[in-house]
C-alpha cells in the first residue's frame, strides 16, 4: 500500500553533499512498492494522495540506520565477559554458541534482528556465527581443528534474519582450516546460493566474515580473494580490533594487501591497532572501515583513528556491532559515545560534529557495504525505511539546531514508529509488529537452562 508522510521534520542525509538534508514541515510519498516517489517541504503537491497517510505532527521522520557491523544472534547472550577484553569476551560467549543447535540459532538471530528493528535499525551486515565453532586464542592465535557443524546452522542464521524482515547483508566465514580446499568452496558457495534464494529487496547481498586475523592458515587471504571473485561477494575482516599481540595482528595486513584484497570490496572492521602506514595502503588499494564506538568502548579495545582516516579519503561506516558486546542496541547511544570518544582523543570539537555521525550511521554504512543505491537516505528511488522520532515525548526543550538535537538528544524512548518499506514493522515502546515476536522471546528465555548443563556456568 502506499502511503504519505505529512507535517514532518525530515532528515534525508542525500548523496555527494555534506548537507543533512533538514526539511522543517516535509512531506513524503511512499509508492506501494515500497520505494520513495516523491518528498518536498511545506503541503504535498495538489493531487498527491495515498492509501495510508501518517501526520507526523511535528516529529524527525529520518533514514533507518544501518549498521555496517553485527552480529544478530547475540540478543541473548547479554552480560557475559563484562570484565574480559575481546579474546576472553569471545571465550564468554561463543563458547556458549557452540553448545547451541541451529533451530537455537534461528531463533536467537530472529530475536536479535527484531531488537534491531525495535531501536530503529532497518539494515544490519550481519556476521553469522561460523561453522567452524569458536576456540579460544592463545597470544593472538588460534589452532583451527575446532568441530565443524553443518550447513544448516547457517542455513537458519540466514533464515532468521530474512522472517525478521530487517535488511541484511549475509556474511559467513570460509573456515578453511576445515576440510580440503574444494570442500571449503563447496561450503561457501552453498551459504551464498542460500541467501541468494530469498528476496532480494531484504537481502542484500553476501559476503565474507574475513578470518585472516584468526586464521593460522597461510593462505586464508588467497582463499577469500578467490571466493570475492568467483561469487561477486564483499568481504569485512575483523582487524586490529584487539590491543593484544598487536604486532603479531599487525604482520597480518600484508596478506590481504599482497593477495588483492584491498580493491575487491575489503572492509576493515573495527581497525583500531593501526599504524600510518597502513591506513595509507588500505586508502590507496581502495579499502574501507566499519567502526564501532560502544563494543570498542565495552571490550577496552581502544579508539579508532577515524577523523584521520576520513581526511586520507578513507570511506567509514558505523556498526552497533552485537548485543553481546554494546549491550543495549541504541544508534543514538553508539553516535554519542563515537563523538565523544573522538573528541576527548583528540581534544577538538570539530573532529567529530552530530552531523557528521548521523551520516556514517546510515548512508556511510550503507556505501561501504555496497548498498547505498537502495538504504541509508531519503531519497526518491530508494526503501521508505525510516524512523518517527518525537522530541517532545519526552520534551527535550527548544530545538536550537534540529540536526545535532536529533543526533545529540534523542533515544529509544522518543522514538515512536519503524517503517521498512513504507510498512509499520515497530511501534512505541519497541512493540514488534512481526507475527514471530512472541515465540522469539519465549525461545531465547530458554537458552539458559538447555545450554548451562552443557557449558557450565560462563564468565
Amino acid at each position: 500500500m502506499s502511503l504519505l508522510v505529512t507535517h514532518a521534520r525530515l532528515i534525508t542525509i542525500p548523496a555527494g553533499t555534506d548537507d543533512p538534508g533538514y526539511i522543517d514541515g516535509g512531506w513524503m510519498l511512499v509508492g506501494d512498492d515500497g520505494r520513495i516517489a516523491a518528498l518536498g517541504s511545506g503541503e504535498p503537491l495538489v493531487g498527491t494522495t495515498a492509501d495510508e497517510t501518517l501526520d507526523a505532527a511535528g516529529a524527525f521522520v529520518a533514514p533507518g540506520f544501518v549498521s555496517s557491523h553485527s552480529h544478530l544472534f547475540t540478543s541473548g547472550l547479554r552480560g557475559l565477559g563484562v570484565a574480559d577484553t575481546l579474546y576472553g569476551w569471545c571465550d564468554s560467549m561463543l563458547g556458549t554458541t557452540r553448545h547451541m543447535t541451529a533451530d537455537q540459532i534461528y531463533w536467537a538471530t530472529l530475536h536479535g534482528s527484531l531488537d534491531f528493528l525495535s531501536n530503529g535499525v532497518t539494515t544490519a551486515y550481519n556476521f553469522t556465527d561460523p561453522l567452524q565453532s569458536w576456540e579460544s586464542m592463545i597470544d593472538g592465535k588460534r589452532v583451527g581443528d575446532a568441530p565443524l557443524r553443518g550447513l544448516e546452522y547457517h542455513f537458519r542464521q540466514a533464515e532468521g534474519t530474512r522472517d525478521a524482515g530487517i535488511r541484511f547483508v549475509d556474511a559467513s566465514g570460509m573456515d578453511v582450516t576445515a576440510g580440503t580446499a574444494d570442500e571449503v568452496f563447496e561450503r561457501f558457495a552453498a551459504e551464498v546460493a542460500h541467501t541468494r534464494t530469498f528476496d532480494p529487496d531484504f537481502a542484500l547481498g553476501a559476503s565474507i566474515m574475513g578470518q585472516v586475523q584468526w586464521s593460522p592458515h597461510p593462505e586464508a587471504a588467497e582463499f577469500e580473494v578467490e571466493a570475492m571473485r568467483r561469487h561477486g561477494v564483499t568481504n569485512q575482516a575483523h582487524f586490529l580490533e584487539s590491543p593484544e599481540a598487536v604486532e603479531h595482528q599487525q604482520s597480518k595486513f600484508a596478506l590481504y594487501r599482497d593477495a588483492g584484497a584491498l580493491g575487491l570490496g575489503l572492509m576493515f572492521g573495527h581497525f583500531i591497532q593501526t599504524t600510518p602506514e597502513i591506513v595509507a595502503e588500505s586508502v590507496a588499494g581502495g579499502a574501507s572501515m566499519s567502526w564501532q564506538p560502544a563494543s570498542n568502548g565495552r571490550l577496552a579495545s581502544g579508539v579508532a583513528l577515524v577523523p584521520e582516516m576520513l581526511e586520507m579519503g578513507m570511506k567509514v561506516g558505523v556498526g552497533l556491532d552485537d548485543q553481546a558486546c554494546t549491550d543495549v542496541s541504541d544508534p543514538w547511544q553508539n553516535m554519542r559515545m563515537g563523538i565523544y570518544m573522538q573528541r576527548a582523543r583528540t581534544k577538538d570539537p570539530l573532529s567529530m560534529m552530530p552531523e557528521l555521525m548521523l551520516r556514517l550511521h546510515t548512508l556511510g554504512g550503507a556505501e561501504i557495504m555496497g548498498v547505498d543505491d537502495r538504504v541509508g537516505s531519503l531519497e526518491v528511488g530508494k526503501f521508505a525505511d525510516f524512523v518517527v522520532v518525537d522530541p517532545r515525548m519526552p520534551d527535550v526543550g527548544p530545538l536550537w539546531h534540529p540536526v545535532r538535537s536529533y543526533v545529540l538528544a534523542m533515544s529509544p524512548r522518543n522514538l515512536k514508529a519503524v517503517y521498512v518499506g513504507g510498512r509499520l514493522v515497530s511501534g512505541e515502546g519497541g512493540t514488534s509488529a512481526n507475527p514471530l515476536a512472541a515465540e522469539a522471546s519465549a525461545k531465547v528465555h530458554e537458552l539458559p537452562a538447555a545450554i548451562l548443563p552443557l557449558r557450565g556456568h560462563p564468565h
